[in-house]
Order: C-alpha cells, then structure tokens, then sequence
C-alpha cells in the first residue's frame, strides 16, 4: 500500500500565534489544593466547551464541522499562550447523491463505505448472496452481491478481524459488490473506519443499518436479484492536524493528543476528549512550568489514524526529548442506557466499555487515581493492550505513556448526540487524569 508517495502531499503551514507564556514558577500544582470554586469553574468551561463541540454538527476530516472546530481549538491553545502549527495532508471525501439497496417493494438506505467506488447511475443489478461472520456462504458468489451479515458487536473498523474475514472471502469469491449489515446495539448503521490512500476493495461497499436488512435478507434465501445504487461526488481534500507549543528550553516534552474528526457529530465518541484535552492544555500552561508543552488534536482518525500518523513523523517532539505522553481517544466519558425494557432512556452513569492503558510502572498509580470510574479502575499495562492512535504513539518509541479509547452504544453511529455524553462524568475523568499527570511528572 502507498504511504501517501512517502508522505509528500503532507505540507506545515506555521499561524503566528506569539502570545506571552504563562508567568507561572511554580512546581507542577497539586490537584488536590483546587478549592471548590476552582471546581466549579472547571466543570462550567467543561460544559461549554463539550455545547461547542457539539454544536459545529459534522466531523469528516477536513470538512466543514471539522475545519470550523480546528480554528475554535487553534483559538483556545492562543489564549492559553500556545504558538500554534497546522499540519496539511490529503484526505478522502464523498458526498452521497443516491445510496440505496433495492428488492421488490423493498428499499433501503446506505452508507456507502469510504473510500468509496460508484455504481453506474442505475446501479448494479445481481443476485443477493448472504454471507455469515466465517466468510461462508451458501451460494456462489460470482457477480454476486454479497450481504454480509456481521456478528453482533460494537463495530468501529475495516481492518477488524470479524469485519474483515467476510468482506475478504466475499471479494475472493467473485462478488461485485459487498453491503455490510452493521448488527450493533443502536439497530443503525455504524460507519467503519478506513484506509485513508487507497479503497480496500474494486468493487463498491456499502453499510446497512440492521433494521433494514430483514428483506434483503429473504431475497438470498429465495435466490432473488437486488439493485446496488451509490453515486455521489467525493475526492479528496486538505485537513490539518493543530498542534500548540510551549517551548520553555527545558527539553522534555509532555505531549497531550486527541483527535476531534470523526463521522458524525462524535457527541460522546470525542467531545469528551476534546474538553479533557482543551482543560489540562489550560491548566498545564499555568502548573507545569518545568516541561515543554506541546499539545496536538489531530484531524483524519477515521481513515484508520491517517492525521496520527502524519504528526506522529513530522511534527512532534522526539521520543528521547519527551518526558511523557498522554492520548485522550474515544469514549472518555460517554452515558451508559437503559435499552432492554421500555424507552431507550440516557443513564447517570458511564459506559463502563472504555480501557484505560499506561505504561507499567504507573498501573498501582493510576488503580488509585481512576478508583471509582467505571472501566477506567482497572488499567492495563500498555505492554499487555493498546489501541487506536495510543498504539502508534507506543510503537513509534514514545514512553512514559497514559491513554484512554473506547467503543460507546452509539460509536460512529448518526445518534451520537448531546445525549450520549455527560458534563458531570467529564469533568471527574479530566480531573483524573490531572492527578495521574502530577504523579507521573514529579
């Protein structure tokens, strides 16, 4: 696979942002002295800042909710006394026209899966052909449609086995087009992420919410022929990636990362992290003063960490001048549900399938600051699990290191609003992660 021809479309522009860094002496502020007024500050620019997020609406990479968000951000770090960087690269893009499956008096709404391959403006016509979780199915798959039928499960990627496996066997065995049944615990779609530099596939892919899929489902039974349409227009186009600096001389760096792009409005997916991350830039501009800042909020993750990995080798400090990095992913503080009897209804509490991960001398240290917060109380160490962005952070030499990822209810999926993210439970894993970052850097 092409690395973006060695990365040359990737190109640094620099915004001229020389405020005064913070005038703090002070060794690095111990969380615990905050009084109860500095607490309800926090938590007031937490909710504000999680109301912003949410409201630029859409977040593809290097569209218009996503641009919107990275200059609000780039202002922030301003404020903050950052010098801030934006980091160009290319990046996919497709606006849907016509996406939809079609049987009978049957129809339904697509996804079509990025990067995306058109059919013909009348689409493709063949026969249905069901394929299970294995990769088997019970007809030929020559010039097929293949409808792959995905376990139940909190998707996220392509490159997952279980997502993988059968969309491979189906293209192997001849099919001309593959939809995804997305079987998860919304009953929508849940987009997948991707390669960013090159489809995965010849033919066309598309996602099916699985509360469509029951009469496409009776056409491969019955041997039935359906009509695959997906036209549109796309291409590709800029998206940055902001990094913020404080370069005090010290020459060790603490680097704070998150991504804000995503598919949708990425309520509780990212607005947690991005709050997180904008609250300790603020707080560390002023209580770190013996490190280097430089804080980074990446565009492109969708398209399997595509931003990441441009700054990652390009822009960040070096692994050997880095005293520490923390990676605040997905999933930092979304609700749980009640969804089993009566109204799906939003909860208190947090989804408890988010996993924290540091390195393994910080496991007893970070068991005692995350007590209590569902998930996050039983940290792994990251030589034993990593994930998304924190993986190539780890692989690329980086080390001390803390990150947080998960897969909420409504991961990569249209509902992934306002509700699925509480205020509350922000501001207590932000201010965990202040008192991990103390105990790491004395």
């Amino acid at each position: 696979m092409t690395e973006m021809n060695d990365r040359q479309n990737s190109r640094i522009k620099t915004t001229r942002r020389n405020f005064l860094t913070a005038s703090a002496v002070a060794p690095l502020a111990a969380v615990g002295t905050a009084n109860a007024s500095d607490r309800e500050e926090g938590s007031a620019a937490i909710a504000e800042d999680l109301k912003k997020y949410i409201g630029f609406g859409l977040k593809q990479s290097g569209g218009q909710g996503d641009e919107a968000c990275g200059a609000w951000l780039e202002d922030e770090l301003a404020k903050a006394g950052f010098e801030t960087e934006r980091q160009y690269f290319s990046a996919p893009w497709f606006e849907a026209s016509h996406a939809q499956l079609v049987t009978g008096d049957a129809r339904a709404p697509l996804w079509p899966q990025p990067i995306v391959q058109t059919t013909p403006a009348e689409g493709i016509t063949a026969p249905v052909v069901r394929v299970d979780a294995q990769g088997n199915a019970g007809q030929s798959l020559d010039g097929a449609i293949a409808l792959v039928d995905l376990p139940f499960g909190r998707w996220s990627s392509m490159f997952w086995e279980q997502v993988r496996t059968p969309v491979d066997a189906a293209f192997a065995g001849g099919a001309k087009a593959c939809v995804i049944v997305t079987n998860g615990p919304s009953g929508k779609v849940i987009a997948l992420n991707t390669d960013g530099r090159e489809p995965l596939h010849t033919g066309p892919m598309a996602l099916m919410a699985p509360q469509d899929a029951a009469p496409f489902f009776a056409a491969a039974l019955e041997g039935r022929e359906a009509t695959l349409i997906t036209t549109g227009e796309g291409g590709r186009r800029d998206a940055f990636n902001l990094v913020g600096r404080i370069d005090r001389g010290k020459g060790r760096w603490l680097v704070v990362s998150t991504p804000r792009s995503g598919w949708f409005t990425c309520a509780g997916e990212r607005g947690g992290g991005i709050a997180a991350w904008l609250h300790i830039a603020r707080w560390a501009s002023r209580a770190a003063p013996a490190y280097d800042l430089a804080f980074v909020c990446n565009s492109g993750h969708e398209y399997q960490y595509l931003g990441a990995e441009e700054l990652i080798h390009n822009v960040a400090p070096k692994p050997e001048k880095t005293a520490f990095w923390l990676h605040l992913g997905a999933n930092l503080a979304s609700r749980d549900w009640h969804d089993s009897v009566g109204e799906r209804r939003p909860l208190s509490g947090t989804d408890s399938q988010r996993y924290l991960v540091v390195s393994p001398e910080l496991v007893s240290m970070a068991r005692e600051e995350f007590s209590g917060l569902a998930g996050l109380e039983n940290p792994y160490g990251s030589d034993e699990l990593s994930a998304g962005e924190l993986t190539n952070v780890i692989e690329a030499g980086y080390g001390p290191v803390a990150g947080i990822f998960g897969v909420h209810r409504f991961h990569h999926v249209e509902d992934d609003d306002e509700r699925c993210v509480s205020v509350e439970a922000v501001a207590e894993t932000t201010a965990a992660f202040r008192r991990l970052l103390e105990g790491a850097l004395k």
